[in-house]
């Protein structure tokens, strides 16, 4: 009999085609967005990460309530000290972020983004090579033969899977290598890491103050994370007696993978991303059940005469329903479809270096599962309600009174779908229109200087070459030499540190002739450059810049942001005055002395967390030469053209220098914000098809209620009402439901923007400029949709309706 139902129902559905199609595509947009971020929150939030029994592996990071830090690295010797005594765990392993050089003689050196990693880290995680082996004990200690694991990319785009690659002798940072193994496809732990070494040979030496580590482990079967937090307290508490000079007051905390990788911000959006998704269902659904009302009524007749020849409630009741499970099925490729394009669209525009190989979506077998969840859901909540009113009422009435029976009780229903229509479409709107504007004022922001003729590349010095003193330098400054003689590059300056992008270094700061400093107000950030880095970014000095010979001699000059002058010397001026940095090791913590002051500038991309500049001091690159060192062009062009010409004289000055992270800087400023901008256009397409819909049900419901006014209408103009108060009367009928949905959506609206406003930079989570808005552009639209129903109102013949009525 239920199968006699749904084939009934697709009978009469296409025989209505002009209704199943818009009722379709109404259901397809909304299953459609909801499959599309169900999709994102299965694999952000919801899918097991791709490990063996992934809830038994656990983050341990290190905390320091005193200073204010909740989550930070663990240094080597407490990793140590931790896994020797702890019984809580089948295996604690760590992992640390680095850059890594391979030079093989098989084409150009290639810098990785890399990891030195515990030998038991992968077993840890359930994950073995899938050519070769992984790393043993013996590899994973001090003074051991050097050994690598390649990622399946560097395998593949390097090597072309070649199996003989493995047991090749290889260069890792100018060092002699093995390459033992080829890791599986898509694997890249912890963060888009291409190669691996063991963590103790580069990290063994490194002190307890030194706290770069990641770690993680495994727990015991039966124990829980607060019994071994309480244990790993309780050795954290007696490393802090035992070496109070780098322990003291640093504690443990233990967190769940999801915890570790996924910042809560992201979770937010994601589940305010939902929440919008779901609103527009329910405005999609609101339209379906609004049709189904009007078809219902036109079917008034037909239902009595069912129900007279013996037909029950029940049973037309589920006839009903079966028709609504129809549409919401028929709906379903539509939905299906656009979810596949969303997702690509979605996955597109995500730049794919930002993105853990561990985070991933598509539409599976779990997304299609939840479409015909949703579809079946849809169905029965939106079709139940016309349902149970088209057989409610005497059948001796209806049969009498044709197709207006229980009209005022149907018309009741309908406006109030449409004010509810009206009323989400606006909290849609209004947290779109909130994310479109944050990601425009980040669009604009003032990084403190112009990085449009800014081009900036990387270069990675490793081995014995650059183990003298003042290699490096000497290098940069070749480097900077060459790129300043190309043709169209006005300046360029070499450094510890790339703008908008990271590096540098910072500490606790000491001023002379002041009190010893301690605490945050003491820290400082340090850049170290080569000469000219003002002129450079286009700062103005209050003094005079960095030049090339304070390098070369070693002078201990500095220059300082208006934001450390303003901190440290508040009432006077900061040039001639000497700082130190007295945890810094070596010529490099001895006294500067002031001879600029430039303005703050963003160094480390737009925040919207932190608007508030860093303190910085720029010193010589002499003082603090690094491996990995950036240069910075600025062009008097386009700074896009020296890309080559910039690689090719790195290359003639060493060319075993990998070249790496090329970009323009306005392109890393972009970059910087990204996300805010996907937000941007997802919240946009969310709340414009929630618009769209929310004036469909407008449109529809206006039209049916002049369909069924027609006769009271043609009344009114034979007593003498004019075109124009029949246009007033229907769309001021319009303009009501509209206002009183705008009203309710207003008062709704917050209580969703609330949950965003640690998301939006500079804007209000109660911006009256976004709400009147939106208010106004819904009214706007609920007046077109209007529009043309009280046009064909105001056509009515009266006497044809007279003498219909």
């Amino acid at each position: 009999m239920l199968l006699q139902d749904f084939r009934y129902g697709l009978r009469g559905l296409w025989l209505s085609k002009g209704f199943a199609t818009v009722a379709i595509l109404c259901l397809g947009f909304g299953i459609g967005l909801n499959t599309t971020i169900f999709s994102i929150v299965d694999g952000v939030l919801l899918k097991p990460f791709p490990y063996t029994d992934p809830d038994r592996i656990v983050a341990l990071v290190g905390t320091n309530q005193k200073a204010g830090i909740g989550q930070s690295g663990v240094s080597y010797p407490d990793l140590k000290d931790w896994r020797e005594a702890s019984s809580s765990f089948v295996t604690m392993a760590g992992t640390n972020g680095r850059s890594i050089a391979l030079a093989d003689g098989g084409g150009d050196p290639a810098r990785y983004v890399g990891g030195a990693i515990s030998a038991d880290l992968f077993p840890m995680l359930g994950v073995t090579p899938v050519a070769g082996r992984g790393f043993s004990a013996r590899d994973d200690m001090p003074g051991a033969e050097g050994t690598v694991l390649l990622s399946y990319e560097v395998w593949s785009t390097r090597y072309q899977k070649d199996p003989t690659a493995i047991g090749r002798r290889v260069l890792i940072n100018a060092a002699p290598a093995i390459i033992i193994g080829v890791m599986p496809p898509k694997f890249e732990f912890p963060n888009n890491q291409k190669l691996w070494v063991p963590l103790a040979p580069v990290e063994n030496a490194d002190a307890r103050t030194q706290r770069g580590n990641a770690i993680f482990a495994r727990l015991k079967a039966g124990v829980s994370i607060e019994q071994a937090h309480s244990e790993l307290s309780g050795i954290a508490a007696r490393l802090a007696r035992q070496y109070p000079d780098s322990n003291q007051d640093w504690g443990v905390r233990i967190m769940s993978l999801r915890e570790r990788f996924i910042p809560p911000d992201v979770t937010t959006v994601i589940w305010l991303m939902m929440a919008g998704v779901t609103l527009v269902l329910l405005i999609a659904g609101s339209n379906v059940a609004n049709l189904l009302l009007a078809r219902a009524s036109v079917r008034q007749r037909e239902i009595a005469l069912r129900a007279a020849l013996g037909a029950g409630r029940l049973r037309i009741v589920r006839q009903l329903l079966a028709e609504s499970v129809v549409l919401s099925l028929a709906s379903l490729p539509l939905g299906i479809l656009l979810a596949e394009v969303g997702t690509r669209l979605i996955a597109a525009d995500m730049p794919p270096d930002q993105v853990p190989y561990y985070i991933t979506w598509s539409v599976d077998e779990r997304s299609l599962a939840y479409s015909l969840v949703v579809a079946f859901l849809t169905a029965i909540v939106f079709g139940l309600a016309p349902a149970l009113q088209a057989t409610r009422g005497n059948l001796h009435d209806t049969l009498k009174e044709g197709t207006r029976g229980n009209s005022a009780r149907r018309s009741l229903l309908r406006s109030g779908l449409v004010v509810a229509q009206v009323s989400l479409a606006l909290v849609a709107l209004v947290g779109a229109l909130l994310f479109v504007r944050t990601f425009s004022n980040l669009d604009t922001y003032d990084v403190g200087f112009n990085a449009r003729p800014l081009m900036t590349l990387r270069f990675y010095m490793a081995g014995t070459p650059y183990d003298p003193p003042d290699a490096k330098l000497h290098r940069v400054e070749d480097v900077v030499s060459r790129i300043e003689a190309l043709p169209g590059v006005q300046a360029a300056f070499s450094s510890n540190f790339v703008p908008l992008s990271g590096g540098g270094g910072g500490g606790r700061v000491a001023i002379e002739g002041q009190p010893e400093l301690r605490g945050p107000q003491a820290q400082v950030t340090v850049i170290a450059a080569t000469g000219h880095i003002a002129r450079v970014l286009g700062l103005s000095v209050r003094g005079r810049d960095l030049t090339e010979d304070e390098g070369n001699t070693h002078q201990p000059v500095a220059l300082v942001s208006q934001s450390m002058a303003t901190r440290f010397w508040p009432n006077r001026e900061a040039i001639g005055e000497r700082f130190r940095l007295p945890d810094t090791p070596g010529e490099a913590g001895g006294w500067f002395t002031v001879v600029g002051v430039v303005p703050d500038v963003k160094l480390y991309g737009v925040d919207p967390e932190n608007d508030q500049p860093d303190p910085t001091a720029y010193e010589p690159y002499a003082y603090q030469q690094a491996l990995n060192t950036g240069v910075t062009i600025r062009m008097a062009g386009d700074p896009a053209a020296v890309t080559a010409a910039a690689r090719a004289a790195i290359r003639a000055s060493d060319v075993n220098l990998p070249v790496f992270n090329v970009s323009t800087v306005d392109d890393l400023r972009r970059l910087s914000y990204w996300q805010y901008g996907l937000y941007g256009w997802i919240f946009g397409t969310i709340g414009i098809v929630g618009l769209l819909l929310a004036s469909v049900g407008v449109y529809g419901v206006l039209s049916y209620s002049v369909s069924q006014r027609t006769q009271e209408i043609g009344v009114r103009m034979a007593l003498g009402a004019s075109q124009r108060d029949v246009l007033r009367l229907v769309i001021g009928y319009g303009l009501l439901l509209a206002g009183i949905g705008v009203a309710v959506g207003l008062a709704l609206a917050p209580l969703g923007t609330m949950a965003a406003r640690q998301l939006l930079y500079h804007v209000s989570p109660f911006d009256p400029v976004s709400f009147g808005a939106v208010a106004l552009v819904l009214v706007a639209v609920s007046f077109i949709a209007s529009w043309v129903p009280a046009r064909r109102a105001m056509r009515v013949e009266p006497m044809l309706a007279l003498r219909g009525e």
